[in-house]
């Protein structure tokens, strides 16, 4: 982390347990990043706090020193038993709670605390054993926490801090019945402290803190806005058929060590990869439905560097740790604005500096004014030339329909790969291709553009599985 990302005040003048501050030095900790600062003297207080700040900026261990500091300080209840956790950590995704078990290990180390982790997708009785042994600090995702709770594993009526870390996330995945079950099996909000952390605090959110927290104090990081201004963006105006191109011209002409490529599907991902490798890129797939043992793996590839692009869906926009990401490319433009803003949070973290390039294509083009009404801020806009443009193969972005058939109608309504230099306008009326002599126009053309007769292509679902 870089000096202008901390703040004057340090660890050791927070009065932490000893335990707790030799944890927090083992893994380098000594000055307190702005949201730390903010919200640590109130934390460490036991009142509650829904937290907002920029991705990347240390929300993580601001509620674990708070629950560790707390839970050290504390006697734990009388009633409770030995698999009943004292502190809970909710999270949206299996991503986000390993990441969290581990930094929970990090910090927690010296202190005697004993750490369970559950998710989705892995072996359920190997997760259970974890309660024999004793647990103070649960750490899971809704689906799988209720199914032990359900089961009698263990109950929540000992718990005496909750923390729900990207609640706004909860609200997309659909998991706010399941956090709203489980806040009622807890004692009530004035006998527990509830903490709130997420890049963006959201009225829904901020509802859902006022009805389960015990007057929660609103903490936001002044920022003019929303992204880091360490993030270098910028977005392009491709043609659908152009897309695939631009992103292995753009990659052989920059030096982009540890990339990672959002797309809106898993088709789209497997599709891209597939080129990526033909075109001697390494890649991996993160999308939904790849088991849990093989996306820690690959991930685990991608932070050793032996592969350099990593083509995801969303969800691996929240949660994911990994260092130095160089460059994220929005191959797909998100179709929530929120998901730009954990998108381009891979990069530029902890102080470091990034790149994030956006394609606004004919289909997701019309997300962008939102996106750039949410960050608060015009998205800078770079030509295309023919010579970024590398010399592939379009892409068929539907799968086959029926057996016999030798391809399918493509999803941007029919439109063919074989050039004909049209394009749609772009968001300032259009510009011209540099290099192309026709002085066609740039730019996304609208839906209903493609032509009367072509019939509209069915769309495959966007990559949303949720983490139970």
């Amino acid at each position: 982390m870089t000096e202008r990302t901390l703040t004057d005040l340090d660890f050791d003048s927070l009065g932490l347990h000893p335990t707790l501050s030799q944890g927090l030095h083992d893994a380098g900790f000594t000055r307190l990043t702005p949201i730390q600062a903010l919200t640590l003297p109130e934390t460490l207080k036991n009142f509650d706090v829904a937290g907002q700040a920029q991705t990347g900026t240390g929300k993580t261990a601001a509620f674990l020193v708070t629950l560790m500091q707390r839970l050290l300080s504390v006697e734990a209840r009388p009633e409770r038993r030995i698999q009943d956790p004292r502190a809970v950590i909710l999270a949206p995704t299996r991503e986000l709670a390993i990441q969290i078990h581990k930094d929970a290990v990090q910090l927690g180390g010296q202190t005697g605390l004993r750490l369970g982790l559950v998710y989705g997708g892995v072996d359920y009785e190997k997760q259970r054993a974890q309660f024999a042994e004793g647990c103070d600090v649960l750490i899971g995702t809704p689906g799988r926490l209720m199914d032990y709770l359900k089961q009698h594993v263990f109950s929540l009526r000992s718990i005496e801090v909750v923390v729900l870390d990207e609640a706004d996330r909860m609200f997309d995945l659909g998991f706010i019945k399941d956090i709203r079950y489980l806040m009622r099996k807890m004692p009530p909000p004035a006998e527990r402290q509830g903490l709130l952390f997420s890049a963006t605090l959201s009225h829904r959110v901020l509802e859902l803190a006022y009805e389960h927290m015990n007057s929660p104090k609103t903490l936001k990081v002044e920022t003019d806005t929303v992204t880091t201004a360490r993030v270098s963006q910028c977005v392009y105006f491709p043609a659908t058929d152009e897309k695939l191109p631009l992103l292995l011209g753009l990659l052989s002409r920059m030096d982009a060590p540890r990339t990672i490529v959002f797309v809106n599907t898993k088709f789209a991902a497997e599709q891209i990869h597939e080129r990526l490798e033909k075109h001697g890129l390494p890649s991996a797939i993160l999308s939904g439905d790849v088991p849990q043992h093989k996306r820690q793996s690959l991930l685990g590839r991608f932070q050793r560097s032996e592969v350099a692009i990593l083509v995801a869906t969303d969800v691996a926009a929240r949660g994911l740790h990994i260092p130095d990401v160089s460059h994220v490319f929005n191959y797909d433009l998100p179709q929530d604005a929120e998901d730009y803003v954990h998108r381009i949070g891979r990069t530029a973290r902890f102080g470091a500096s990034g790149d994030a390039i956006s394609f606004a294509c004919e289909r997701y083009a019309i997300g962008l004014p939102d996106i750039e009404a949410f960050i608060g801020q015009r998205i800078p806009v770079e030509p295309i030339t023919n010579e970024l443009l590398a010399d592939v193969p379009p892409l068929k972005m539907t799968r086959p329909r029926g057996s016999g058939k030798p391809g399918g109608q493509r999803r941007d309504g029919g439109r063919s790969g074989s050039g004909s230099g049209s394009g749609g306008k772009g968001r300032d009326g259009g510009r011209s291709r540099s290099g192309s002599g026709g002085g066609s126009r740039r730019g996304p053309k609208p839906a209903t553009a493609e032509g009367a007769s072509a019939a509209p292509a069915a769309t495959p679902p966007a990559d949303s599985s949720s983490e139970s």
